[in-house]
């Protein structure tokens, strides 16, 4: 057999993604190959998931090893992975209590659930309603998507869940002025990265977390692509000393393998009592050995503080390559999630990008966006750089 996807193959498919003509058989820390031999560096790590690169030994061994193990049992029995991996992430983060998911979306509709059953039935105040904000991006579930803040995901799905305001990103007036008394909780990400790689000002954030203190509404932080060292913190609500009621998981969270969670404060255990929520595969023996060896390696190691010396070193080396691009309109970022905003669409850049063996993505068609892995070194930054340079020196 050959690696090579067959035509009559991809017609079996349905065509929810625009997929690149490329087939990738093989990866090693910042590298992969496609199926005809040709190499690549990647910057885009999976959209944010391959965080300590390609098939991490540590994270092999585990995962090698819970295979000739256990697979699965459900979470009608006690997992001992799954127990040690939601510690490390509470002795690590303002969180007291997790619940594993598979993916983002999923753990953002747990957050949403755990919100309004809260509210609803041991805070006692009948509140409801999620407020998020414009250019954001929370999933494609029903209620996920409703969270969104871009109408291009919720096209063709009305009607949609009701319970969700939208506001403008980082203007404290329009949050005031959507708040009511039915609102449960204010939903954010730190860095809008599907919206463009855009933080959030450090001044607003503090005003949003005294508006949730003063009226009694609940934080939660989306932390999907930010969260596991990605911004130079292993969670992004570190930079900017706050505690969210609730932050959500996935993405960097088992390496690859396919997990979510969201981490609650102790308050509100009460809210998801058994049977009021759950997963038939949230947790497993096999991605909980994947999560644990995960933290363990991005704690142990550092990897955090690592990603904010690499990330400073390439948004430097961006600024200063590009500084004369007549295309390039700001390079911004935090850690190893980094935006290139031009003046235009991007999709030639990251096409000649890929013909040259660079693999990035956009966020938003005039933004390039950059997501190496928290090992990448000067020499592969370098690399990167050179080549980005010259084809954004080219274009407009």
């Amino acid at each position: 057999m050959t690696d090579t996807i067959t035509a009559a193959a991809s017609q079996s498919l349905l065509p929810t993604y625009a997929r690149y003509p490329l087939t990738l058989v093989k990866g090693e820390g910042s590298w992969l190959w496609d199926d005809k031999g040709n190499k690549y560096l990647d910057f885009m790590s999976g959209i944010a998931v391959t965080n300590l690169g390609h098939a991490p030994k540590r994270i092999k061994e585990a995962l090698v090893k819970q295979l000739d193990e256990l697979w699965h049992v459900s979470n009608l029995f006690q997992i001992p992975n799954q127990a040690d991996a939601a510690k490390l992430l509470t002795d690590n983060s303002c969180g007291d209590a997790v619940f594993f998911c598979n993916s983002g979306a999923e753990a953002n509709e747990a957050a949403i659930k755990l919100t309004r059953r809260y509210q609803q039935l041991v805070a006692k105040n009948g509140r409801y309603e999620i407020i998020t904000f414009e250019q954001s991006f929370h999933g494609r579930t029903l209620a996920t998507l409703t969270a969104t803040g871009q109408a291009k995901v919720k096209e063709g799905f009305a009607p949609l869940p009701e319970g969700f305001k939208t506001v403008p990103y980082n203007q404290i007036g329009a949050l005031e002025e959507a708040v009511s008394d039915v609102t449960a909780a204010i939903m954010l990400e730190l860095v809008q990265a599907e919206g463009g790689v855009h933080p959030a000002d450090a001044a607003y954030i503090k005003q949003v977390v005294e508006l949730c203190e003063r009226e009694g509404i609940l934080l939660i932080v989306d932390e999907i692509q930010t969260g596991i060292g990605r911004t130079g913190k292993l969670f992004a609500y570190e930079h900017y000393g706050i505690e969210p009621d609730i932050f959500t998981l996935a993405k960097g969270l088992g390496s690859g393998f396919p997990v979510g969670a969201m981490v609650a404060k102790e308050k509100l255990r009460e809210g998801f009592t058994a049977g009021s929520h759950g997963s038939t595969f949230g947790g497993t023996p096999i991605a909980t050995a994947v999560v644990k060896a995960t933290l363990e390696t991005i704690v142990g190691d550092g990897l955090s503080a690592r990603a904010a010396e690499q990330g400073a070193y390439l948004i430097g080396q961006l600024r200063e390559k590009l500084a004369d691009a007549p295309f390039v309109q700001e390079v911004r970022g935090i850690g190893l999630i980094v935006g290139i905003q031009c003046a235009g669409p991007v999709a030639n850049v990251l096409t000649e990008a890929q013909q040259r063996g660079l693999l990035v993505i956009s966020a938003g068609p005039n933004v390039v966006r950059l997501l190496p892995n928290l090992l990448v070194t000067h020499e592969e930054i370098d690399e990167a750089v050179s080549l980005l340079a010259e084809l954004l020196q080219a274009s407009g």
